[in-house]
């Protein structure tokens, strides 16, 4: 998996495509959702620039992928933790979030592996946006 300058656009792109691509499906819904919330300006990036994130995750995740198509989608948690450590800015953080649960949420639907990466985030940042981290079984 590529790395991306601490806190930069695409290194927190990276994480809101990865919510979006986690269930294996970007949907209309959450398409819509990313355009009109206008994710791409909020984390600092043009369309085009949004799109080549994706598309580089794309990329790396199928790069990693050990078996079928079925598991191409879904991240390790080393590799979750190394995607989380490149944004320790708490203001970046809680915009990450907030956009990442925008899209999740866009066709009102949370899947497992959806969830999987906003619970990432959350044990990673949560001490850092003041929450307790959430504690998985």
């Amino acid at each position: 998996m590529r790395s991306y300058p601490q806190n930069s656009p695409h290194a927190a792109a990276r994480i809101v495509a990865l919510a979006m691509l986690a269930d294996g499906n970007i949907c209309k819904e959450e398409l819509d959702t990313r355009d009109r919330i206008n994710a791409h300006e909020q984390l600092g990036l043009d369309k085009d620039g949004f799109h080549a994130t994706v598309h580089s995750l794309c990329e790396d995740l199928l790069a990693a992928a050990h078996a079928s198509w079925g598991t191409a989608c879904r991240v390790d948690p080393d590799m979750l933790e190394a995607l989380m450590k490149e944004i320790d800015a708490p203001e970046l953080q809680s915009k990450v979030i907030r956009l990442c649960v925008a899209v999740v949420e866009a066709d009102t639907y949370v899947a497992d592996s959806e969830s999987v990466v906003l619970l990432a985030a959350l044990e990673h940042w949560g001490a850092q946006l003041g929450m307790q981290t959430v504690e998985t079984p």
